[in-house]
């Protein structure tokens, strides 16, 4: 079990493993500003949903790779080795299919909380000048909302960084981080809390802030998969 210093020891970590790399964490952080900037800059200008759908689509199938090579730095400092751009991109070459597994996992996900917004609409639709069915729409729809982004979570907390790790494939790798965000609930939903805060910063400033925070969460997130799983039994990427 975790304890609540656990979040705090794994945003140290992090924050070592981002000093020990500032170049290279910031040609990760940039990619992630620049892709950010373009999704929502065409979205702003064309305003059309199906080209935001088709750019956010290939973010998610995107993201998981950048995440894999951030990933692969800490694991080579981890091992005493110097992290390098190449490996990064080995390693992203190596695990795209599982990752292609994750981003279509979370797309069904986010999906499914799409469809459950709307009938969560339909079902309980807000009247003009009634604060009672505002109030219970709000309530209903967070309680639903709550679910669908605790289960992205879950999902998501230590996976990318085992199949980083280990031979292992996604539905594996998804189910042992749920177990292990289930074990330790309290610890994890800070956890949760502190990424949330933390990206808000990085968007609150046009998305450069992004940069740094990004990579720091990544390297934070390696070191939270470490501490909490114990991958033993499946044979260790090379």
């Amino acid at each position: 079990m975790l304890g609540f210093g656990a979040p705090w020891r794994w945003l140290r970590a992090g924050w070592r493993d981002l000093r020990a790399t500032p170049a290279l964490s910031l040609m990760f952080g940039t990619a992630i500003v620049m892709i950010s900037l373009m999704v929502s800059l065409l979205a702003w200008k064309l305003g059309r949903f199906a080209l935001l759908a088709t750019l956010l689509s290939g973010f998610v199938f995107v993201a998981p790779l950048i995440c894999v090579g951030l990933y692969c730095v800490s694991r080579a400092l981890e091992r005493g080795r110097r992290p390098a751009l190449s490996d990064s991109f080995l390693l992203a070459r190596r695990v795209a299919g599982q990752a292609g597994v994750f981003a279509i996992v979370q797309g069904v996900i986010v999906l499914l909380w799409s469809r459950a917004g709307m009938m969560v609409g339909a079902f309980f639709p807000v009247q003009e000048d009634d604060m009672r069915t505002l109030l219970e729409f709000l309530a209903i729809g967070s309680a639903v909302g709550s679910l669908f982004a605790a289960l992205t979570f879950a999902v998501a907390a230590f996976s990318l960084p085992m199949i980083a790790d280990r031979d292992v494939d996604m539905i594996t790798a998804g189910i042992s981080s749920v177990n292990a965000v289930l074990r330790n609930k309290a610890v994890m939903a800070l956890w949760a809390a502190i990424i949330v805060v933390l990206t808000a910063i990085g968007f609150a400033t046009a998305f450069l802030g992004l940069a740094l925070v990004m990579p720091w969460l990544a390297y934070a997130a390696w070191h939270g998969y470490r501490e909490t799983l114990n991958p033993g039994e499946w044979p260790t990427l090379d």
